[in-house]
């Protein structure tokens, strides 16, 4: 992902391609498959991350859409304009109570300046995820997400994502899911390109489900 995720998107393909057999019978099989590069404002991908907890994914589309819609529209939506929306409206766009008290944290963070986030770019991974879980609701899944999906960082390995587990554990043959230590090890040789591994693992996981 880098500065230039496209051009290091395709560097990486062809450094697991060498590196890694099994996966690269699964790279080979995806063929010119490829993940959106699309910018995305560091604030709406935070928000994305609260509102997507333990949804589907169509799910979150709609009550974030309703949410987008609440605020005036995606191209309004900051710290000031949530934290200026009705509960009770959020409530009935289906945000829960505790992502409601999650989303006016994150605001508030951003407003007063805990959380830079157009400081975080100069940060390290780890720095980040410091910075992101000091925010009410958020984990380090979340700021793993945040890294990989929004800030493109090349090296990300999310141990705790359920499809991560699943994934190593279809791609190495395992009877019983990995432990996270067995996963990072396993995932020694996909280094400095773990994000681009983990994006396969998904695909991985999508192609074999029943």
């Amino acid at each position: 992902m880098a500065h230039d995720p496209k051009a290091h998107f395709e560097k990486a393909r062809r450094e697991l391609l060498k590196r890694d057999p099994r996966l690269a019978t699964h790279i080979k099989k995806l063929g010119r498959h490829r993940p959106s590069f699309a910018p995305r404002d560091p604030f709406h991908a935070l928000v994305r991350a609260v509102l997507s907890q333990q949804l589907s994914t169509k799910a979150a589309d709609t009550i974030e859409g309703r949410v987008m819609a609440l605020v005036g529209g995606a191209s309004r939506l900051t710290p000031a304009s949530l934290l200026a929306a009705n509960p009770d409206a959020l409530r009935a766009a289906g945000v829960s109570r505790p992502k409601i008290s999650y989303l006016r944290d994150l605001a508030s963070h951003v407003t007063d300046g805990r959380l830079d986030l157009h400081g975080l770019r100069e940060k390290t991974d780890e720095e980040i995820v410091v910075a992101i879980t000091a925010i009410k609701g958020f984990g380090r899944w979340s700021a793993e997400m945040f890294l990989m999906f929004c800030l493109h960082r090349p090296d990300v390995f999310p141990v705790g994502d359920l499809g991560i587990v699943k994934g190593v554990q279809r791609l190495t043959g395992m009877k019983t899911r990995p432990k996270p230590r067995t996963m990072l090890r396993h995932a020694e040789a996909w280094k400095p390109y773990r994000s681009i591994a983990s994006w396969y693992l998904w695909r991985i996981l999508e192609d074999t489900a029943d």
